[in-house]
């Protein structure tokens, strides 16, 4: 049964000023070593009272982060969300600060940070991924079906350059007509970057914008898979984008469930105005922001020095492939789950 905002207050506000006072006294270099008296519920910790040890900061702080989930979920006041937001925060910088150059942030961030932005988005992620597979599998069998319905997605000269970028005439590098290794990894950097920030800007046109392209995105893939099977080079297109799309698909749907959470913010702010909810929107994603631009560059140095390589083994290329989906969906999934500052609930 949920509390009302103002029970939910004075039920838990005595742990949240205890924080406040061992962040306090951490700040000041008086942190206490001796355990403290553990206060009753509903008891305020007075002056006379020890403050609370390191360790109980970081239990509090734990508590703390559970809170704000359960204010954020329920909708509670802003007053109340953003008291939580702004303790959490602190007691966050205080627990992990670091003096070696932000090299222990930067760890959180990966570690813990965020995968677990990326799955307190699951339900936009659920709606994007519906948008991006669904066309690849519809566009996928009618191209099949129909070879002529590659026309109604691309143009004629764009099916003979996928033709030429994996045919039998493609050579010693697939999925590309011309260029190095090292000046392709720095057009697939430039073009997959482009299409992921695309998806994510245009959440703010009410999430439709993300929507429509991240859809888009699935019809051009399904034509052309749909296309190079009917021609008979499903094996040359499969084993080259097997490995690389673990990273660089993933990184769409996620760009595009981001700006999904934009545009959700403008379209249903709740108590906010839209201005704090979209500010609050973009702090929320901002680790899956770093997560899916990460992953694009380990996409584009795959598809430039691995993926391209037709003289590995197809069978080569789908082991490592596999490998890599699994990282990614282990990765998105499990790590983090249960750290003090991640996957509250």
């Amino acid at each position: 049964m949920s509390m009302t905002p103002r029970q939910f207050e004075s039920r838990y506000e005595p742990s949240w000023v205890e924080l406040e006072r061992g962040l306090a006294a951490l700040d000041s270099g008086k942190g206490g070593e001796k355990k403290p008296r553990k206060l009753k519920a509903g008891e305020f910790p007075t002056d006379s009272t020890p403050p609370p040890t390191a360790a109980r900061v970081a239990q509090l702080y734990r508590q703390c982060c559970e809170h704000l989930a359960l204010a954020r979920e329920r909708a509670y006041p802003p007053h109340l969300v953003d008291r939580l937001e702004a303790l959490t925060a602190r007691a966050h910088q205080r627990i992990y600060r670091r003096h070696d150059f932000g090299l222990g942030a930067l760890r959180d961030l990966v570690l813990y940070d965020a995968p677990a932005a990326v799955r307190a988005l699951r339900w936009h992620l659920l709606v994007v991924v519906l948008v991006f597979v669904l066309p690849i599998l519809v566009v996928g069998v009618a191209t099949w079906v129909d070879p002529h319905f590659v026309l109604t997605v691309v143009d004629a000269q764009q099916v003979r350059m996928f033709d030429g970028m994996y045919g039998e005439q493609a050579g010693e590098h697939l999925g590309r007509t011309s260029g190095d290794d090292w000046q392709m990894f720095g057009f697939y950097i430039m073009h997959n970057v482009g299409i992921s920030f695309q998806c994510f800007a245009a959440g703010l046109m009410l999430g439709i914008g993300s929507l429509v392209m991240v859809g888009y995105n699935g019809l051009l893939f399904g034509a052309i898979a749909g296309f190079l099977v009917t021609r008979g080079d499903s094996e040359r297109f499969f084993s080259f984008v097997v490995t690389h799309s673990a990273f660089e698909l993933t990184a769409i749907v996620l760009s595009g469930a981001a700006g999904l959470k934009l545009g959700h913010a403008v379209l249903a702010p709740g108590r906010l105005t839209r201005t704090q909810a979209l500010m609050r929107a973009a702090r929320e994603t901002s680790p899956v922001v770093f997560c899916f631009f990460v992953m694009l560059i380990i996409a584009a140095a795959l598809e430039a020095f691995w993926s391209s390589a037709g003289w590995i083994a197809p069978g080569v290329k789908y082991a490592v492939g596999g490998c890599c989906w699994a990282l990614v969906f282990a990765y998105l999934g499990l790590q983090g789950r249960g750290h003090a500052g991640g996957d509250a609930r």
